[in-house]
């Protein structure tokens, strides 16, 4: 798409360090005929002088609000509270079409700017699977810093490192059971390898299981990740009283999906997320439970992370807004203000 103007953001979490292109990727868009401009970041694992190699034009960070109203606005995580009026295309993890908090007042920054969100999270093919994501690394940082923390080797506040040493410290210390919820997923895969890695073969769960849940078994692992983000209502794998069941064993959970605030959320046991400063959140004393849901687990694995999400989101790129996934995307999108009741009367992207 020769006339695209593609402009990648800078991100405003002072722990978010992947991008959604790498420079490589960004020289094939600028090969392929489009403008790609790229904010400076300070924290982006990618410095801006590599991207500037590969033809792409630089901007300071933020500057995307005065971009040109026909750019693309490509990032990650959530934007800042300004500007109140969205006017352009955003592609970026929005979660605002589950009713989470913060999500109408999202939305209605689109509808009454005449802006639309292009969530990357339903940006999916024919059959509904997801073309671009980071749920490996996720499932895997999550399953690592569950088994560290049970381990009582979870140094804080968290840091980016590399995979190996990462998986060297995994190595390191006694046996444990392990249950991954969503096991068949991208995320599960994930959780797997890094039990894997830490010697523990892992109990794995999908659909079948989950069905007819087998709670008495769930709690009597030491470690239990869950992975699966639910789409329609199912009954949750965790309730408050199956913490204070006297049997139960397991003592960390982590969850990587962080759908908190929902009401899909699985796991309606906690209220908030955690963090890089404060990775576990303790949710029982008697009989200890830790918490770990950080919402940015790839971040911990920066270039890996990156380099993968970006050859998956490149050939998309490509074919941004005439591809059939990107024609859904943006039905999704009007569909969601409609659901969330916000207004799309100036709305320019149809």
């Amino acid at each position: 798409m020769t006339e695209l103007h593609l402009w990648l953001r800078h991100e405003i979490r002072s722990t978010e360090r992947r991008t959604p292109i790498v420079p490589a990727d960004a020289r094939r868009l600028v090969e392929s005929g489009m403008t790609v401009t790229v904010e400076e970041s300070v924290q982006r694992i990618f410095p801006v002088e590599e991207y500037e190699r590969a033809g792409c034009r630089i901007a300071p960070a933020g500057s995307w609000e005065s971009a040109p109203e026909d750019a693309v606005v490509l990032g990650l995580k959530e934007l800042p509270d300004g500007p109140e009026l969205l006017i352009h295309r955003h592609v970026f993890f929005g979660h605002a079409y589950k009713r989470q908090p913060g999500a109408a007042a999202l939305l209605r920054r689109f509808t009454a700017g005449g802006g639309a969100l292009y969530d990357v999270e339903y940006l999916v093919d024919d059959d509904g699977r997801r073309l671009a994501a980071f749920g490996f690394w996720a499932g895997y940082l999550g399953a690592a810093l569950a088994v560290l923390q049970h381990r009582g080797r979870l140094a804080v506040p968290l840091v980016p490192t590399a995979k190996e040493e990462l998986d060297a410290l995994l190595r390191e210390g006694e046996e444990f059971t392990a249950l991954v919820i969503g096991a068949l997923g991208r995320s599960g895969r994930g959780a797997c390898e890094a039990f894997r890695a830490a010697g523990a073969e892992p109990t794995r769960w999908d659909l079948a299981e989950t069905r007819a849940l087998d709670r008495p078994a769930l709690l009597a692992h030491d470690v239990m990740v869950n992975a699966v983000l639910a789409a329609s209502p199912v009954p949750p794998f965790l309730r408050d009283a199956d913490l204070d069941d006297p049997a139960r064993r397991l003592r960390t959970l982590c969850d990587v999906t962080c759908d908190v605030g929902s009401p899909l959320n699985v796991l309606p046991v906690y209220d908030r997320t955690t963090d890089w400063t404060a990775p576990a959140r303790r949710l029982r004393e008697r009989r200890p439970l830790d918490l770990i849901a950080i919402d940015n687990l790839p971040s911990l694995l920066p270039r890996e992370s990156s380099t993968d999400f970006s050859a998956a989101l490149l050939p998309q790129l490509l074919q941004f807004g005439t591809g059939a996934a990107w024609v859904r995307g943006l039905g999704r999108f009007h569909q969601a203000c409609r659901e969330a009741g916000v207004g799309e009367g100036e709305a320019r992207h149809v």
